[in-house]
């Protein structure tokens, strides 16, 4: 986990209410993050989108339970569908700083 974590459930610095439990591993440099500020903060390279033909990738992790879903899987959740830990729907609003937006 790269990042200013605050705690063990992939809480940052930047968003950490109980329902920022979600981690993404940026398909730029493969490296999980808490959010995108974090990358801006950590890494070396801009943040490059993940392609819709790629959606299927394990890339989403759950701070709460550590299991991984696909980007296609954590798109239509509100919950983990591992251990149904909440996600933060505010998360939706920045979904164009880690995938590509699906053609209509």
């Amino acid at each position: 986990m790269f990042g200013e974590t605050v705690d063990d459930e992939t809480r940052c610095v930047h968003y950490n209410t109980a329902a920022d439990v979600v981690a993404i591993r940026f398909y730029c440099c493969r490296r999980f993050y808490p959010c995108h500020l974090c990358h801006a903060a950590a890494a070396d390279h801009a943040a490059r989108q993940w392609p819709v033909a790629l959606w299927a990738e394990q890339a989403i992790l759950c701070g709460a339970c550590r299991r991984t879903l696909s980007i296609t899987d954590y798109r239509a959740a509100t919950r983990c569908p591992h251990c149904a830990a909440p996600f933060n729907d505010g998360c939706r609003a920045h979904a164009h700083l880690y995938f590509e937006a699906p053609s209509p």
